[in-house]
């Protein structure tokens, strides 16, 4: 059944009517318009490092930030040091030299974790990382109170029922724990 147009589900029966013309060809106009800017158009490239031997870590989160990890020729068990080579979430290539004892996990950078993270061989449980899920959207220079992500995941996973993750994530969090732990009765 059709009344002035509209169909019985209330949708136009036909062809376009009025307004609807003009904005459909708005609207190829402007998708037009932006696939010829090149500027507007250019496409998004990432860059993906591929793991090695001798890497501690190679990965990156969904900001465009992409990093790998090796431990610095001057590391020693002392000092242990870490360098990071990437590119942050703007595509600016960027080198970092971490000292694992300087890290403080209540006010660290996602890349300071990963270096921790690598050092004190943390379960990843089959996957890319132990670090909480509400990381995946930090910058290079971007900080964070890790235990305290760590205890608001282990808290929406016992909410979720999720209990196994909730353990994992509490192992995870207690190897952070360890270290800080030793590193105050070293000071």
């Amino acid at each position: 059944m059709e009344m002035n147009g509209v169909g019985a589900a209330g949708y136009p029966m036909g062809g376009y009517y009025g307004t609807k013309q003009a904005r459909k060809s708005t609207a190829d106009t402007a998708f037009a318009d932006t696939l010829n800017n090149t500027e507007a158009a250019a496409p998004h490239t990432s860059i993906v490092y591929m793991k090695t031997d001798d890497m501690l870590y190679s990965g990156g989160n969904g900001t465009g930030l992409s990093f790998y990890l090796k431990y610095a020729e001057d590391s020693i068990d002392e000092d242990p040091t870490v360098v990071a080579k990437g590119v942050d979430e703007n595509g600016k290539e960027f080198e970092q030299t971490i000292h694992i004892n300087d890290i403080n996990p209540q006010h660290a950078s996602v890349v300071e974790m990963h270096a921790l993270e690598a050092y004190l061989d943390v379960d990843k449980n089959g996957g890319l990382t132990s670090l909480p899920m509400g990381t995946g959207m930090m910058g290079l220079h971007d900080r964070a109170d890790f235990m305290g992500l760590f205890e608001k995941q282990i808290s929406d996973m016992t909410l979720l029922k999720q209990q196994k993750t909730a353990a994992y994530y509490r192992q995870s969090m207690q190897a952070f724990w360890v270290f800080m732990d030793r590193k105050e009765t070293v000071l």
